[in-house]
């Protein structure tokens, strides 16, 4: 089986210190699976290192639809089929989102369905009304979290990986993005939400729930998962998981 994403034995350190410390996933395409861990566990890690940040030395294996990305710089990254949507949205001054678009469709001209996507998108997500403006310039948290839904639903990749979308929303804004994900749902696309809590994945049909504790996996099951962990904490999954 080919898988959206698929990770095996990922590490990642920041000179002596080990953050990740050996990490499984395999996301079918279609389907939406969620981290959740406590705060330290490794979590954004694992998304920056997946995108290539070159902030940390990593090692293992990574692919996107079976293609090995571990070599690949962030932009070849990008193109091979990978998206990160961030906790805190970068502002960019000066910049508009339809400049954003036009860029993204320049640095991939062999895909041409870029026109096509934008128009989608922006009707899908009542996008007008920002395009012309600064990307996420003077925003609330979840207009940022709105764009960023945006931009993904133009780049079309194989997998997207939203790290801690719910943060720092409202309870009606946690409701807007679950919705955003859902209508962005695709057989092409695997998606990774990393979320410390359950609220926004009630909100959604997640269909595989992920513990990450102290940089490795520890337990992967059914939505369940989530609400025995709003019940439990992670406590017991840190004591029996310690480094």
């Amino acid at each position: 089986m080919t898988y959206a994403l698929e990770v095996r034995g990922l590490t990642a350190r920041i000179a002596d210190l080990e953050i990740l410390r050996g990490v499984d996933l395999a996301v079918p395409f279609g389907e939406v699976h969620a981290i959740m861990g406590p705060n330290g566990s490794g979590k954004s890690t694992l998304s920056h290192v997946l995108m290539g940040s070159p902030t940390y030395e990593a090692s293992g294996e990574a692919s996107i639809a079976g293609v090995d990305i571990m070599s690949m710089t962030v932009d070849e990254r990008a193109r091979a089929g990978l998206f990160e949507a961030f906790q805190y949205p970068t502002e960019i001054a000066g910049i508009s989102l339809d400049d954003l678009t036009v860029e993204m469709a320049l640095s991939n001209p062999e895909d041409s369905g870029y026109e096509a996507r934008i128009e989608a998108a922006s009707a899908r997500l009542d996008m007008d009304r920002f395009r012309g403006r600064s990307v996420n310039l003077g925003l609330s948290g979840g207009e940022k979290k709105r764009s960023e839904m945006y931009l993904l639903g133009v780049a079309n990749p194989k997998v997207a990986i939203l790290d801690e979308i719910d943060s720092g929303l409202d309870i009606d804004a946690v409701r807007e993005v679950a919705a955003m994900v859902e209508a962005l749902r695709s057989p092409d696309l695997g998606v990774v939400i990393i979320t410390h809590y359950s609220r926004i994945l009630r909100y959604m049909s997640v269909d595989a729930v992920h513990v990450m504790v102290n940089g490795r996996i520890v337990r992967s099951g059914g939505a369940e998962i989530a609400d025995e962990l709003e019940g439990t904490g992670y406590t017991e999954y840190q004591v029996a998981n310690a480094r």
